[in-house]
């Protein structure tokens, strides 16, 4: 009897510990989150309301659309962090080939075109796939690439692990001809594969020749060696080289996002007072609301955004970097990816640092599919983290 009691005791403080150094989801991150969330329905209104009354809707019709979409995001990032990460891996083939599926429907009168691009679905709600794919590919890699660990660290195990990647990147480009969400995923899985092989001189090449070749097409189209007319892709690079030349077209937008960031000056304007949105920056809620805060904010606000990004993006290098297991660190590998790359080519399209393409900011751009797929992720870094547990 006095060894059974022993054992129950042993059980409990065993127990006990464990309790004790169970991690908790990341605070600061949540923080961070909601902060982005509030100031990016701050901005989206006052950037829309002035294009929604004059289209004959309610000034904040752009506003309680994101709304709509934030709060069911809140909601499902709630339920994820609270489950249990590895439970994902299940859903890996399923996530791939519905995000194959979702992209194709949009070639069929599902297919909805939005300001003339053709990249959403009518399902009741109006759903873009590329961002479900977005997800998809990161817990489909995450458990692909732990399954076959041995596999992806020699060169056929890469080239089949890239070929995998490449089809729905190439989906995304060829369906909704949307090149940058092509990009983001492809560079998901790309750096998903960086940090799971030892072997990083493939890597550091394939990148090394895909920049030499991004290079050589902006040589090639601003000598003129090959005309911009046969490509809307070229000509945007064309426009990209001298916006100035194409005021009336192509370098239109980039041009008054320029002039919005440039009369904001240190301090702006003041919280609504930008005369940019005022019909001269089109969709200013959109890929373009970066110029908006600069103009209403200055520098000094558009830096605060950058520094709240980059502590978000820290938090999840955090978390990769104590998760338990090389599943976790993937999936966050993954959505730091997914974030990093957002931040940055959208800075880099509002300020000419990069051609015009199409892409939301994080959280503060008007887009209820990229918000709600990003508080999923969100929902699965916290899980992560509250895998993570206490010294």
């Amino acid at each position: 009897m006095d060894t059974v009691k022993d054992v129950r005791a042993i059980r409990r403080i065993r127990m006990s510990k464990k309790d004790k150094t169970r991690g908790h989801a990341d605070r600061s991150l949540i923080f961070i989150v909601l902060f982005l969330i509030v100031f990016g329905l701050i901005m989206i209104y006052s950037a829309s309301a002035y294009s929604a009354v004059r289209s004959g809707r309610k000034a904040d019709y752009y506003l309680m659309s994101q709304l709509r979409a934030t709060i069911l995001g809140l909601g499902v990032m709630a339920g994820i962090s609270l489950c249990d990460y590895h439970k994902f891996r299940i859903f890996a083939w399923p996530a791939y080939f519905v995000s194959l599926i979702l992209i194709a429907l949009v070639q069929t009168p599902l297919g909805m075109t939005i300001n003339g691009a053709r990249r959403w679905l009518n399902l009741g709600i109006s759903l873009q796939p590329a961002e479900v794919a977005k997800v998809g590919m990161i817990v489909f890699f995450a458990a692909y690439v732990c399954g076959n660990l041995r596999r992806v660290q020699h060169i056929r195990g890469i080239v089949n692990t890239i070929i995998l990647a490449a089809i729905p990147s190439l989906m995304v480009y060829l369906i909704t001809e949307n090149l940058s969400s092509a990009i983001i995923i492809f560079a998901i899985v790309y750096t998903m594969l960086f940090v799971a092989s030892p072997r990083s001189a493939p890597y550091i090449i394939l990148a090394g020749a895909l920049v030499l070749i991004a290079a050589l097409l902006v040589f090639v189209v601003a000598h003129n060696i090959i005309p911009a007319e046969l490509s809307y892709r070229l000509g945007r690079i064309q426009a990209w080289l001298d916006p100035e030349a194409y005021a009336s077209g192509k370098g239109f937008q980039t041009l008054q996002a320029l002039y919005s960031i440039g009369s904001g000056g240190t301090l702006g304007k003041g919280l609504g007072q930008s005369t940019q949105k005022l019909g001269f920056v089109p969709e200013a809620q959109n890929d373009m609301i970066f110029s908006i805060i600069c103009e209403e904010l200055g520098m000094f606000g558009a830096l605060a955004v950058i520094l709240l990004f980059v502590m978000l993006i820290y938090h999840l290098l955090m978390i990769a970097t104590n998760a338990p297991d090389l599943f976790g660190s993937l999936l966050i590998t993954g959505i730091m990816t997914h974030f990093s790359l957002q931040v940055l080519l959208n800075i880099a399209v509002v300020t000419n640092a990069l051609p015009n393409t199409g892409i939301t900011l994080p959280f503060i751009s008007y887009g209820g599919s990229s918000s709600f797929f990003l508080l999923v992720e969100v929902g699965i870094a916290l899980s992560v983290s509250r895998s993570i547990r206490m010294s």
